[in-house]
């Protein structure tokens, strides 16, 4: 099995396809192709929550602003997965989370020769890519032409919240598409609280979105385990006016 996850939209994904499957006979699964545009944090937090959910493959993922330029192109091993795309750190999340128990991932670079386009690898680099990993298998990466470890790779880790006396200080990772934003202070710091001040605010906590009336400011736990800023059918980040990357402070009421 391939997956295919990329912020192109369409009709992009459908060459990636092409390309595969001219190499390969593999089950191709979207795993979508609405991912946040050139935001390569917000796409590897979502891509670390769906991904473990997948039986063993080879995952394509492309959310790729630095295409063109000398930016290396990775194939990442994590236990029974693969993931194949650019060097932004884009892999390294879901590619921890895959492999799992703080065991480590495993690095390779993929040689890009004279690809057709400077603005397409997705179609020219990665696409290839996945597929020669998916024929040869998983546990051959390192077999591979043109395939070399990775000696300096770019990863980056999702910020932790700062626990206080009386509350904590978080921010806000990611906005999904129903306007919920997502903080990074995990959920069972609300575990046993009936409300929480939030920037100031006294917020009921609920467990799901319609536990209050419509147009209801609340906290929530979302289920990737982290506190959400929401409405009840409303837009949580234009009520509560965050974005990403926003100061989140929690005080106990």
């Amino acid at each position: 099995m391939i997956t295919l996850a990329s912020d192109f939209g369409t009709p992009y994904p459908a060459a990636m396809k092409g390309v595969i499957l001219s190499r390969s006979e593999a089950r191709l699964v979207d795993v979508g192709h609405d991912l946040p545009r050139q935001d390569v944090r917000s796409a590897a937090f979502w891509l670390r929550e769906v991904l473990p959910e997948f039986p063993p493959a080879v995952h394509l993922v492309v959310v790729d602003p630095g295409v063109g330029t000398d930016r290396a192109a990775l194939v990442v091993r994590a236990g029974d997965h693969a993931l194949v795309g650019p060097d932004n750190g884009v892999l390294f999340p879901p590619a921890r989370a895959l492999a799992g128990d703080g065991r480590d991932v495993d690095a390779y670079e993929l040689a890009v020769e004279d690809p057709r386009s400077s603005t397409f690898h997705g179609r020219d680099v990665f696409a290839p890519g996945a597929a020669a990993v998916h024929e040869a298998g998983i546990d051959r990466i390192d077999t591979l032409p043109g395939v070399s470890p990775a000696d300096d790779v770019f990863e980056f880790t999702f910020p932790t919240p700062d626990r206080r006396e009386g509350g904590a200080v978080g921010e806000v990772l990611v906005v999904d598409e129903f306007g919920n934003a997502v903080t990074n202070v995990p959920g069972d710091m609300l575990a046993g609280r009936e409300t929480v001040g939030i920037n100031g605010e006294s917020l009921p906590v609920v467990p799901s979105y319609a536990h209050v009336e419509p147009g209801t400011r609340v906290a929530t736990v979302g289920s990737h385990g982290n506190v959400e800023l929401a409405v009840n059918q409303g837009r949580g980040e234009e009520a509560f006016d965050v974005e990403v990357g926003t100061r989140v402070d929690l005080e106990w009421d």
